[in-house]
Protein backbone atom coordinates (compact mmCIF):
# COMPACT_ATOMS: atom_id res chain seq x y z
CA UNK A 1 0.00 0.00 0.00
CA UNK A 2 1.47 3.37 -1.01
CA UNK A 3 1.46 6.43 1.25
CA UNK A 4 -1.48 8.04 -0.52
CA UNK A 5 -3.77 5.01 -0.14
CA UNK A 6 -2.79 4.67 3.53
CA UNK A 7 -4.44 8.03 4.26
CA UNK A 8 -8.26 7.76 4.32
CA UNK A 9 -10.03 9.81 1.70
CA UNK A 10 -12.80 12.16 2.90
CA UNK A 11 -15.40 11.24 0.32
CA UNK A 12 -17.83 10.26 3.08
CA UNK A 13 -18.38 13.91 3.97
CA UNK A 14 -20.10 14.38 0.63
CA UNK A 15 -23.20 12.73 2.09
CA UNK A 16 -23.40 15.56 4.65
CA UNK A 17 -23.36 18.16 1.88
CA UNK A 18 -26.07 16.38 -0.07
CA UNK A 19 -28.08 15.85 3.12
CA UNK A 20 -27.83 19.53 4.08
CA UNK A 21 -28.96 20.74 0.65
CA UNK A 22 -31.89 18.32 0.62
CA UNK A 23 -32.92 19.34 4.14
CA UNK A 24 -32.98 22.99 3.08
CA UNK A 25 -35.06 22.18 0.00
CA UNK A 26 -37.43 20.04 2.06
CA UNK A 27 -38.02 22.86 4.52
CA UNK A 28 -38.48 25.48 1.82
CA UNK A 29 -41.11 23.30 0.14
CA UNK A 30 -42.78 22.59 3.48
CA UNK A 31 -42.79 26.08 4.99
CA UNK A 32 -43.69 28.16 1.92
CA UNK A 33 -47.41 27.48 2.33
CA UNK A 34 -47.55 29.19 5.72
CA UNK A 35 -46.28 32.48 4.31
CA UNK A 36 -48.61 32.21 1.29
CA UNK A 37 -51.56 31.42 3.61
CA UNK A 38 -53.24 34.79 3.21
CA UNK A 39 -53.11 34.73 -0.57
CA UNK A 40 -54.33 31.12 -0.64
CA UNK A 41 -57.21 31.84 1.73
CA UNK A 42 -58.30 34.85 -0.32
CA UNK A 43 -58.03 32.95 -3.61
CA UNK A 44 -59.81 29.80 -2.45
CA UNK A 45 -62.20 31.53 0.01
CA UNK A 46 -61.05 29.58 3.08
CA UNK A 47 -61.48 30.43 6.76
CA UNK A 48 -58.99 29.82 9.58
CA UNK A 49 -60.37 26.40 10.58
CA UNK A 50 -60.37 25.16 6.98
CA UNK A 51 -56.77 26.29 6.57
CA UNK A 52 -55.93 24.36 9.74
CA UNK A 53 -57.16 21.16 8.08
CA UNK A 54 -54.98 21.87 5.04
CA UNK A 55 -51.97 22.28 7.30
CA UNK A 56 -52.99 19.11 9.11
CA UNK A 57 -53.38 17.07 5.90
CA UNK A 58 -49.66 17.42 5.20
CA UNK A 59 -48.66 16.48 8.75
CA UNK A 60 -50.99 13.47 8.83
CA UNK A 61 -49.63 12.12 5.57
CA UNK A 62 -46.07 12.89 6.66
CA UNK A 63 -46.71 10.83 9.78
CA UNK A 64 -48.40 7.88 8.08
CA UNK A 65 -45.66 7.42 5.46
CA UNK A 66 -42.65 7.75 7.77
CA UNK A 67 -42.39 4.03 8.54
CA UNK A 68 -43.11 2.78 4.99
CA UNK A 69 -40.51 5.10 3.43
CA UNK A 70 -37.99 4.39 6.20
CA UNK A 71 -38.55 0.67 5.65
CA UNK A 72 -38.03 1.13 1.90
CA UNK A 73 -34.64 2.70 2.59
CA UNK A 74 -33.64 -0.16 4.91
CA UNK A 75 -34.79 -2.83 2.44
CA UNK A 76 -33.86 -1.38 -0.95
CA UNK A 77 -31.21 1.17 -0.02
CA UNK A 78 -31.58 4.95 0.26
CA UNK A 79 -30.34 5.81 -3.26
CA UNK A 80 -33.44 4.61 -5.12
CA UNK A 81 -35.74 5.52 -2.24
CA UNK A 82 -34.58 9.12 -1.97
CA UNK A 83 -34.81 9.57 -5.72
CA UNK A 84 -38.42 8.43 -5.70
CA UNK A 85 -39.59 10.46 -2.73
CA UNK A 86 -37.80 13.67 -3.76
CA UNK A 87 -39.28 13.59 -7.28
CA UNK A 88 -42.69 12.76 -5.79
CA UNK A 89 -42.79 15.66 -3.34
CA UNK A 90 -41.30 18.07 -5.89
CA UNK A 91 -44.16 17.26 -8.27
CA UNK A 92 -46.77 17.91 -5.58
CA UNK A 93 -45.04 21.09 -4.44
CA UNK A 94 -45.60 22.42 -7.95
CA UNK A 95 -49.10 20.92 -8.03
CA UNK A 96 -50.05 22.96 -4.96
CA UNK A 97 -50.26 25.94 -7.28
CA UNK A 98 -52.94 24.12 -9.31
CA UNK A 99 -55.42 23.68 -6.41
CA UNK A 100 -58.88 25.11 -7.11
CA UNK A 101 -60.73 24.56 -3.80
CA UNK A 102 -60.33 23.26 -0.27
CA UNK A 103 -60.75 19.59 -1.22
CA UNK A 104 -58.15 19.67 -3.97
CA UNK A 105 -55.71 21.48 -1.71
CA UNK A 106 -56.16 18.89 1.05
CA UNK A 107 -55.54 16.02 -1.39
CA UNK A 108 -52.47 17.68 -2.93
CA UNK A 109 -50.92 18.53 0.44
CA UNK A 110 -51.63 14.99 1.69
CA UNK A 111 -49.80 13.51 -1.31
CA UNK A 112 -47.00 16.07 -0.90
CA UNK A 113 -46.51 14.92 2.70
CA UNK A 114 -46.26 11.28 1.60
CA UNK A 115 -43.13 12.15 -0.35
CA UNK A 116 -41.49 14.42 2.21
CA UNK A 117 -41.92 11.70 4.83
CA UNK A 118 -39.04 9.76 3.26
CA UNK A 119 -36.46 12.52 3.61
CA UNK A 120 -35.05 12.34 7.13
CA UNK A 121 -35.40 8.58 7.81
CA UNK A 122 -33.40 7.87 4.65
CA UNK A 123 -30.82 10.56 5.37
CA UNK A 124 -30.44 8.93 8.79
CA UNK A 125 -29.92 5.61 6.98
CA UNK A 126 -27.26 7.24 4.75
CA UNK A 127 -25.41 8.65 7.76
CA UNK A 128 -25.60 5.29 9.55
CA UNK A 129 -23.80 3.57 6.66
CA UNK A 130 -21.47 6.32 5.50
CA UNK A 131 -20.16 8.00 8.66
CA UNK A 132 -18.12 6.95 11.66
CA UNK A 133 -19.94 6.81 15.02
CA UNK A 134 -18.34 10.03 16.31
CA UNK A 135 -19.34 11.85 13.11
CA UNK A 136 -23.00 10.86 13.07
CA UNK A 137 -24.31 13.12 15.85
CA UNK A 138 -22.38 16.11 14.50
CA UNK A 139 -23.81 15.40 11.06
CA UNK A 140 -27.35 15.34 12.47
CA UNK A 141 -26.71 18.64 14.26
CA UNK A 142 -25.43 20.27 11.05
CA UNK A 143 -28.32 18.79 9.06
CA UNK A 144 -31.02 20.15 11.36
CA UNK A 145 -29.25 23.49 11.76
CA UNK A 146 -29.34 24.00 8.00
CA UNK A 147 -32.90 22.64 7.73
CA UNK A 148 -34.12 25.13 10.31
CA UNK A 149 -32.33 28.00 8.61
CA UNK A 150 -33.79 26.93 5.28
CA UNK A 151 -37.20 27.21 6.90
CA UNK A 152 -36.23 30.52 8.50
CA UNK A 153 -35.46 32.22 5.20
CA UNK A 154 -38.55 30.81 3.50
CA UNK A 155 -41.09 33.38 4.80
CA UNK A 156 -38.94 36.22 3.48
CA UNK A 157 -38.26 34.33 0.25
CA UNK A 158 -41.97 33.75 -0.34
CA UNK A 159 -42.85 37.35 0.59
CA UNK A 160 -40.38 38.60 -2.02
CA UNK A 161 -41.67 36.12 -4.62
CA UNK A 162 -45.25 37.20 -4.01
CA UNK A 163 -44.28 40.76 -4.89
CA UNK A 164 -43.46 39.71 -8.47
CA UNK A 165 -45.49 36.51 -9.08
CA UNK A 166 -48.67 35.01 -7.66
CA UNK A 167 -48.66 32.16 -5.18
CA UNK A 168 -49.39 29.56 -7.85
CA UNK A 169 -46.24 30.34 -9.84
CA UNK A 170 -44.15 30.50 -6.65
CA UNK A 171 -44.99 26.87 -5.84
CA UNK A 172 -43.92 25.80 -9.33
CA UNK A 173 -40.54 27.45 -8.85
CA UNK A 174 -40.00 25.81 -5.46
CA UNK A 175 -40.97 22.42 -6.89
CA UNK A 176 -38.10 22.55 -9.39
CA UNK A 177 -35.43 22.63 -6.66
CA UNK A 178 -35.78 18.97 -5.71
CA UNK A 179 -35.52 17.82 -9.32
CA UNK A 180 -32.11 19.47 -9.66
CA UNK A 181 -30.92 17.89 -6.40
CA UNK A 182 -32.12 14.43 -7.44
CA UNK A 183 -30.16 14.56 -10.70
CA UNK A 184 -26.80 15.29 -9.04
CA UNK A 185 -27.39 13.00 -6.06
CA UNK A 186 -28.21 9.97 -8.17
CA UNK A 187 -25.05 10.46 -10.24
CA UNK A 188 -22.75 10.80 -7.21
CA UNK A 189 -24.18 8.60 -4.43
CA UNK A 190 -23.79 4.86 -3.88
CA UNK A 191 -25.64 2.91 -1.19
CA UNK A 192 -22.44 1.19 -0.10
CA UNK A 193 -19.35 3.41 0.42
CA UNK A 194 -17.08 0.67 -0.90
CA UNK A 195 -18.79 0.97 -4.30
CA UNK A 196 -17.91 4.63 -4.64
CA UNK A 197 -14.91 5.15 -6.93
CA UNK A 198 -13.53 8.00 -4.81
CA UNK A 199 -13.44 6.01 -1.54
CA UNK A 200 -10.03 4.41 -0.98
CA UNK A 201 -9.20 1.29 1.02
CA UNK A 202 -8.28 3.24 4.15
CA UNK A 203 -11.62 5.04 4.21
CA UNK A 204 -13.46 1.77 3.58
CA UNK A 205 -11.69 0.35 6.63
CA UNK A 206 -12.94 3.24 8.77
CA UNK A 207 -16.52 2.38 7.85
CA UNK A 208 -16.26 -1.41 7.87
CA UNK A 209 -18.07 -1.83 11.22
CA UNK A 210 -21.15 0.14 10.13
CA UNK A 211 -24.47 -1.68 9.57
CA UNK A 212 -24.98 -3.23 6.13
CA UNK A 213 -26.49 -1.20 3.33
CA UNK A 214 -29.90 -2.84 3.07
CA UNK A 215 -31.82 -5.32 5.19
CA UNK A 216 -34.00 -8.11 3.87
CA UNK A 217 -34.90 -9.70 7.21
CA UNK A 218 -37.94 -8.78 9.26
CA UNK A 219 -38.03 -5.62 11.36
CA UNK A 220 -38.03 -6.68 15.06
CA UNK A 221 -41.21 -4.78 15.91
CA UNK A 222 -41.89 -7.02 18.90
CA UNK A 223 -38.63 -5.94 20.57
CA UNK A 224 -39.10 -2.31 19.55
CA UNK A 225 -42.66 -2.13 20.84
CA UNK A 226 -41.90 -4.02 24.05
CA UNK A 227 -39.31 -1.42 25.06
CA UNK A 228 -40.23 1.57 27.21
CA UNK A 229 -37.61 3.63 25.38
CA UNK A 230 -39.45 3.26 22.07
CA UNK A 231 -42.76 4.53 23.42
CA UNK A 232 -41.15 7.41 25.28
CA UNK A 233 -39.09 8.45 22.27
CA UNK A 234 -42.32 8.46 20.28
CA UNK A 235 -44.18 10.47 22.92
CA UNK A 236 -41.47 13.10 23.39
CA UNK A 237 -41.29 13.62 19.63
CA UNK A 238 -45.09 13.89 19.46
CA UNK A 239 -44.85 16.65 22.08
CA UNK A 240 -41.98 18.33 20.27
CA UNK A 241 -43.72 18.39 16.89
CA UNK A 242 -47.09 19.39 18.33
CA UNK A 243 -45.48 22.62 19.50
CA UNK A 244 -42.93 23.11 16.73
CA UNK A 245 -45.50 23.00 13.94
CA UNK A 246 -46.90 26.29 15.21
CA UNK A 247 -43.77 27.98 13.86
CA UNK A 248 -44.27 26.68 10.30
CA UNK A 249 -48.07 26.86 10.14
CA UNK A 250 -49.78 29.49 12.28
CA UNK A 251 -47.00 31.89 13.30
CA UNK A 252 -47.10 33.97 10.07
CA UNK A 253 -50.88 34.16 10.41
CA UNK A 254 -50.63 35.14 14.07
CA UNK A 255 -48.27 37.97 13.20
CA UNK A 256 -50.41 39.12 10.27
CA UNK A 257 -53.67 38.95 12.21
CA UNK A 258 -52.37 40.90 15.20
CA UNK A 259 -49.55 43.19 14.01
CA UNK A 260 -50.08 43.97 10.31
CA UNK A 261 -51.36 47.44 11.31
CA UNK A 262 -47.90 48.23 12.67
CA UNK A 263 -45.52 46.32 10.39
CA UNK A 264 -45.28 45.63 6.66
CA UNK A 265 -45.31 42.13 5.11
CA UNK A 266 -41.51 41.92 4.72
CA UNK A 267 -40.93 42.87 8.36
CA UNK A 268 -43.48 40.29 9.50
CA UNK A 269 -41.88 37.67 7.24
CA UNK A 270 -38.51 38.32 8.88
CA UNK A 271 -40.09 37.95 12.31
CA UNK A 272 -41.74 34.67 11.27
CA UNK A 273 -38.27 33.26 10.61
CA UNK A 274 -36.92 34.11 14.07
CA UNK A 275 -37.92 30.81 15.78
CA UNK A 276 -36.36 28.73 13.00
CA UNK A 277 -33.15 30.75 13.17
CA UNK A 278 -33.17 30.04 16.91
CA UNK A 279 -33.81 26.36 16.25
CA UNK A 280 -30.82 26.22 13.93
CA UNK A 281 -28.57 27.49 16.70
CA UNK A 282 -30.20 25.04 19.11
CA UNK A 283 -29.16 22.13 16.91
CA UNK A 284 -25.59 23.41 16.71
CA UNK A 285 -25.51 23.88 20.48
CA UNK A 286 -26.82 20.35 21.01
CA UNK A 287 -24.20 18.90 18.69
CA UNK A 288 -21.46 21.02 20.29
CA UNK A 289 -22.38 20.22 23.89
CA UNK A 290 -22.95 16.47 23.50
CA UNK A 291 -19.29 15.31 23.27
CA UNK A 292 -18.17 17.83 25.89
CA UNK A 293 -20.88 16.91 28.39
CA UNK A 294 -20.24 13.26 27.64
CA UNK A 295 -16.66 13.66 28.88
CA UNK A 296 -18.02 15.34 32.02
CA UNK A 297 -20.82 12.86 32.76
CA UNK A 298 -19.02 9.77 31.45
CA UNK A 299 -22.34 8.62 29.97
CA UNK A 300 -23.84 9.44 26.59
CA UNK A 301 -27.24 8.38 27.89
CA UNK A 302 -27.07 10.86 30.77
CA UNK A 303 -25.86 13.61 28.45
CA UNK A 304 -28.78 13.14 26.08
CA UNK A 305 -31.26 13.04 28.97
CA UNK A 306 -29.90 16.21 30.58
CA UNK A 307 -29.83 18.22 27.36
CA UNK A 308 -33.26 17.12 26.20
CA UNK A 309 -35.05 17.29 29.52
CA UNK A 310 -33.70 20.77 30.21
CA UNK A 311 -34.42 22.00 26.68
CA UNK A 312 -38.04 20.83 26.76
CA UNK A 313 -38.65 22.34 30.19
CA UNK A 314 -37.21 25.74 29.24
CA UNK A 315 -39.18 25.76 25.98
CA UNK A 316 -42.38 25.10 27.89
CA UNK A 317 -41.72 27.98 30.27
CA UNK A 318 -40.92 30.29 27.35
CA UNK A 319 -44.27 29.53 25.71
CA UNK A 320 -46.10 30.88 28.75
CA UNK A 321 -44.77 34.38 28.07
CA UNK A 322 -46.73 35.12 24.83
CA UNK A 323 -49.97 34.29 26.64
CA UNK A 324 -49.28 37.08 29.15
CA UNK A 325 -48.25 40.01 26.94
CA UNK A 326 -48.96 41.75 23.63
CA UNK A 327 -45.47 43.25 23.33
CA UNK A 328 -44.22 41.82 20.01
CA UNK A 329 -40.53 42.17 20.90
CA UNK A 330 -40.97 40.13 24.07
CA UNK A 331 -43.14 37.58 22.27
CA UNK A 332 -40.63 37.00 19.48
CA UNK A 333 -37.73 36.75 21.92
CA UNK A 334 -39.70 34.15 23.88
CA UNK A 335 -40.63 32.14 20.79
CA UNK A 336 -37.08 32.34 19.43
CA UNK A 337 -35.73 31.13 22.77
CA UNK A 338 -38.33 28.33 22.95
CA UNK A 339 -37.30 27.08 19.53
CA UNK A 340 -33.60 27.32 20.38
CA UNK A 341 -33.75 25.33 23.62
CA UNK A 342 -36.31 22.88 22.27
CA UNK A 343 -34.12 22.08 19.28
CA UNK A 344 -31.17 21.24 21.53
CA UNK A 345 -32.95 17.89 21.84
CA UNK A 346 -32.94 17.20 18.11
CA UNK A 347 -29.41 15.71 17.78
CA UNK A 348 -30.22 13.66 20.89
CA UNK A 349 -33.46 12.29 19.42
CA UNK A 350 -32.02 11.38 16.03
CA UNK A 351 -28.77 10.14 17.53
CA UNK A 352 -30.87 7.86 19.73
CA UNK A 353 -32.62 6.50 16.62
CA UNK A 354 -29.27 5.58 15.06
CA UNK A 355 -28.07 3.86 18.25
CA UNK A 356 -31.33 2.23 19.35
CA UNK A 357 -32.49 1.27 15.84
CA UNK A 358 -29.09 -0.14 14.79
CA UNK A 359 -29.45 -2.12 11.56
CA UNK A 360 -32.99 -0.79 11.22
CA UNK A 361 -32.21 2.84 11.94
CA UNK A 362 -34.16 4.06 8.90
CA UNK A 363 -37.32 2.26 9.99
CA UNK A 364 -36.89 3.19 13.65
CA UNK A 365 -36.24 6.83 12.81
CA UNK A 366 -39.30 6.73 10.59
CA UNK A 367 -41.42 5.41 13.45
CA UNK A 368 -40.30 8.24 15.75
CA UNK A 369 -40.88 10.85 13.07
CA UNK A 370 -44.27 9.29 12.37
CA UNK A 371 -45.37 9.77 15.95
CA UNK A 372 -43.90 13.26 15.97
CA UNK A 373 -45.84 14.27 12.90
CA UNK A 374 -49.05 12.91 14.33
CA UNK A 375 -48.41 15.65 16.88
CA UNK A 376 -47.77 17.97 13.94
CA UNK A 377 -51.19 16.99 12.57
CA UNK A 378 -53.05 17.49 15.83
CA UNK A 379 -51.34 20.77 16.79
CA UNK A 380 -52.32 22.96 13.79
CA UNK A 381 -55.85 21.54 13.67
CA UNK A 382 -56.47 22.18 17.38
CA UNK A 383 -54.89 25.65 17.10
CA UNK A 384 -57.39 26.51 14.37
CA UNK A 385 -60.23 26.23 16.90
CA UNK A 386 -58.82 28.22 19.82
CA UNK A 387 -57.44 31.67 20.54
CA UNK A 388 -53.72 32.22 20.15
CA UNK A 389 -53.24 32.98 23.85
CA UNK A 390 -54.96 29.76 24.92
CA UNK A 391 -52.91 27.86 22.35
CA UNK A 392 -49.67 29.20 23.82
CA UNK A 393 -50.57 27.76 27.23
CA UNK A 394 -51.40 24.39 25.66
CA UNK A 395 -48.05 24.37 23.88
CA UNK A 396 -46.31 25.10 27.19
CA UNK A 397 -47.98 22.12 28.86
CA UNK A 398 -47.17 19.78 25.99
CA UNK A 399 -43.48 20.75 26.09
CA UNK A 400 -43.38 19.96 29.82
CA UNK A 401 -44.80 16.48 29.16
CA UNK A 402 -41.94 15.90 26.71
CA UNK A 403 -39.46 16.97 29.37
CA UNK A 404 -40.74 14.31 31.76
CA UNK A 405 -40.45 11.63 29.06
CA UNK A 406 -36.71 12.17 28.73
CA UNK A 407 -36.10 11.30 32.39
CA UNK A 408 -36.97 7.65 31.65
CA UNK A 409 -35.50 7.13 28.15
CA UNK A 410 -32.49 4.89 27.48
CA UNK A 411 -31.21 6.57 24.30
CA UNK A 412 -28.16 4.36 23.63
CA UNK A 413 -28.94 0.65 24.07
CA UNK A 414 -29.61 -1.12 20.71
CA UNK A 415 -32.95 -2.88 20.36
CA UNK A 416 -32.35 -4.44 16.93
CA UNK A 417 -31.03 -7.72 18.29
CA UNK A 418 -31.77 -10.14 21.07
CA UNK A 419 -30.15 -9.31 24.42
CA UNK A 420 -27.35 -11.69 25.48
CA UNK A 421 -28.43 -14.71 27.49
CA UNK A 422 -27.36 -14.75 31.14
Amino acid sequence: MDAASAVPTRTRYGVIWFGVVLAIIQYIDRVCISQARGAIQDSLHLDKAQMGWIFGAFALSYALFEVPTGWMGDKFGPRKTLMRVVLWWSFFTAATGLAWNRGSMIVIRFLFGAGEAGCFPNLTRVFTTWLQPAEKVRAQAILWFCARWGGAITPLLVALFLKVVNWRIAFSVFGSLGIVWAFFFYRWFRDDPKDHPEVNEAERALLAANPPVARHDAVPWSRFCAARTTWLLWLQYFCFSYCWYFFVTWLPGYLSDNYSHRYGPLALALMAGVPLFGGGFGNLIGGFLTPRMNRWTGSLASTRRILSCTGFALAGLAFVIPSQTDDLLIIMLALGFASLVGDVSMPCSWGACMDVGGRFSGTFAGSMNMMGNLGGFVGPVVAGYMSYKTGFLVFAGVYLVGSVCWIFIDPVTPLDREPPQT
